[in-house]
């Protein structure tokens, strides 16, 4: 809630840890020549800071999105738009 009546739009958000993959994958270097990679331990990027970016972006984008919808909702809306 919030929205309609003014009150702080508050919501939470959860971040899934990145897996790391313990097994030896086959790929290849820059120079194009196959090799094994293998990772041991836990060694998981921060993401983070780069997932409130995201977070805030695609809150901006739902609001925006819906406000162009309730604008688009009864022809009165749609006939003060256009003229």
């Amino acid at each position: 809630g919030g929205i309609s009546d003014g009150s702080t739009v508050c919501f939470r958000a959860a971040i899934k840890p990145t897996p790391s993959i313990s097994s030896v994958q086959h790929t290849v270097n820059t120079f194009m020549e196959e090799v094994e990679l293998s990772v041991k331990g836990r060694h998981d990027p921060i993401i983070v800071p780069r997932a409130v970016v995201v977070i805030e972006s695609m809150a901006a984008l739902t609001v925006a999105d819906l406000l162009l919808r309730n604008m688009s909702a009864t022809m009165d809306n749609l006939r003060r738009i256009y003229q």
